[in-house]
């Protein structure tokens, strides 16, 4: 094992020690509001801390990276999008949210509405939601030990898995709340240094974009390829193969000549020698002129896609329960805008490093364009740029234990919302919370710790925009409506979450089953599209569908709809707020 690989590991391991003394430290979990909401008294720096921790997931610190690297400034909409989304929770969600005393999404929809069978549809799309984004999470973190060790993916997978639920069974939102904060500014170093670094090097080199090239291999360079790809040469390239290339064994040099596609099949192994043009897969900018411009890709409906993937991103971040948990911890609505506001000056800083680190990765691991294996960019830069020595080495098992601490994080946050839901929506009601949240813990967290042993081929920021699309689908329509509209009844409610849950989550499943999900846009034309980015599509129809049936449905209006709305808009001094559980032992 390489000095690297030893130092990676080691800086895993201690950034998991660290996290879980934190989390003991902080432990005191008595009444179900420590397990739920940490009692409501979380301070608004810390719950932004926390928020930034849980929210910064695999899809910002790897995925988004990875997708600028290949696709430029189209790619950065998915920063943009994750960022401003927090925007419209401070606008439209956020203190209305805090002052409704509700513990979980689906309590809010009972203390609305009042309606058990809606409260049962919003259970089962919080385990969608949760168990959606739990993959990507735990799939990063075997990725990362694969990367860094050589070990199998499913090793780290499982561990994360295991480490996870520990942390959240035995602590709750108290120790999670703690170990976020803390895990967010591990995790902003982990991406400052190289960045930094990497942003000294680059400009002593310097490399420009504005030039109608692709990208160069630096040094002789052996790619192996671990799923098949699509790569398409821009300009003239000879390459040393060893495996399948377009439907035909080979076993020594290949001419590709400019303008050429060729198919590469899983366990192909290509050589390229110093200076070579970089092919690049199927559908991205070839030449990294067109890589600065918008819209410059070969894929088909690519403003179709764009809107739509703004559509999710804006609007799902109001749909996460993980992310709608936080609110219920402040003390009470102007300390939840306050923590939200911050959210967003933190959320800044961060995506900022990452777009840097993409564009870095952009001349130093080009190798990533043939492999189609970007998500590794950010892992594997510090070597490219240092060497592998000790210096890179150093740096590496700091972005690698960076890249733990954004996994387990969002996990621990997802796996608590996930819990809460569990604890008290699905197991009986009945004996202390110390033992039922526990055990919903094991109950939540196993079956996606399970799937993730399988990998999914997606990039994890796209793997994460599909869960956003199906947020953005379900709850978004509900808490808007649910806090800034009388005139929702129950039967509207179920029927737009029920649309734009199975329109969405439909698109998900047949994402998530296609092998080659982003050439749907070229091989199906808009259909293609929109299967991959439904939210277009799936968030007017839930919208629609709400208000039409509530329309409809008028006589089911409740009759303390207009107490309801103004508990959630009234400032909480005038005390009509009011928890939705009892604080029990």
């Amino acid at each position: 094992m390489s000095l690297t690989a030893i130092l990676s590991l080691v800086a895993i391991v201690l950034v998991a020690v660290a996290s879980a003394v934190i989390g003991s430290v902080a432990h005191r979990t008595r009444l179900t509001s420590d397990f739920l909401v940490a009692s409501r008294s979380v301070p608004s720096r810390l719950n932004a801390g926390a928020i930034s921790g849980e929210y910064l997931s695999a899809a910002s610190f790897l995925g988004i990276a990875g997708l600028i690297l290949v696709q430029g400034v189209d790619a950065l909409w998915y920063a943009v999008g994750y960022t401003a989304g927090y925007l419209f929770l401070l606008l439209f969600v956020a203190a209305p949210l805090r002052r409704s005393g509700a513990y979980t999404v689906p309590d809010f929809a009972d203390a609305r509405l009042a309606s058990p069978v809606l409260r049962k549809v919003c259970t089962a799309v919080v385990i969608v939601i949760c168990w959606l984004y739990l993959l990507p999470q735990l799939q990063g973190a075997g990725l990362t030990v694969g990367i860094v060790t050589g070990l199998p993916d499913w090793i780290g997978s499982g561990a994360a898995g295991v480490i996870v639920v520990a942390t959240v069974a035995l602590g709750g939102m108290r120790s999670v709340t703690f170990v976020q904060a803390f895990q967010y500014w591990f995790k902003l170093t982990a991406l400052a240094v190289p960045a930094v670094i990497g942003l000294a090097v680059w400009l002593g080199d310097g490399h420009t974009f504005a030039r109608d090239e692709p990208p160069e291999f630096r040094e002789p360079t052996t790619v192996s390829v671990g799923t098949p790809v699509t790569l398409e040469a821009r300009l003239a390239v000879d390459v040393v193969a060893r495996g399948t290339v377009d439907g035909q064994a080979v076993d020594g040099p290949l001419r590709w000549v400019a303008g050429s596609t060729h198919e590469v099949t899983a366990g192909t192994e290509l050589r390229f020698a110093a200076g070579d043009p970089v092919p690049v897969t199927r559908g991205a900018p070839t030449d990294d002129e067109s890589w600065l411009r918008p819209f410059t890709g070969s894929e088909q409906h690519q403003l179709l896609a764009t809107y739509s993937l703004i559509l999710a991103t804006f609007l799902g971040t109001m749909g996460l329960p993980h992310v709608l948990g936080r609110f219920y911890t402040n003390s009470d609505g102007r300390a939840a805008r306050r923590s939200a506001v911050l959210v967003l000056a933190m959320l800044g800083g961060f995506y900022l490093l990452v777009t840097l680190l993409g564009v870095l990765s952009r001349v130093y691991t080009p190798q990533l364009l043939v492999t189609g294996r970007t998500d590794a960019a950010v892992l594997l830069l510090p070597t490219a740029i240092l060497g592998s020595g000790l210096l890179g080495a150093l740096v590496g098992g700091l972005v690698a234990a960076g890249a733990w601490a954004a996994f387990l994080s969002t996990a621990s946050g997802l796996l608590v919302s996930l819990a809460s839901v569990v604890s008290t929506d699905v197991l009986p009601r009945h004996g202390r919370m110390t033992r039922r949240f526990p055990l919903a813990t094991v109950l939540a967290g196993v079956p996606p710790t399970v799937v993730a042993l399988v990998p999914t081929g997606l990039n994890f920021a796209e793997a994460v925009a599909l869960v956003f699309a199906v947020a953005a689908s379900t709850f978004c329509p509900l808490l808007v409506l649910g806090i800034w509209w009388r005139g929702l009844t129950d039967v509207g409610a179920i029927a737009g979450v029920v649309v734009g849950g199975v329109v969405s989550a439909g698109a998900v499943v047949a994402a998530l089953a296609g092998a080659d999900v982003s050439g749907l846009g070229t091989s199906a034309g808009w259909i293609g599209v929109l299967l991959y980015r439904p939210a277009i599509v799936s968030v007017p129809l839930a919208f629609a569908t709400m208000a039409l049936v509530s329309n409809f449905t008028r006589a089911r209006r409740p009759a303390d709809a207009g107490q309801v709305l103004l508990r959630l808009h009234a400032p909480e001094r005038l005390g009509l707020m009011r928890d939705r559980l009892d604080d029990r032992a």
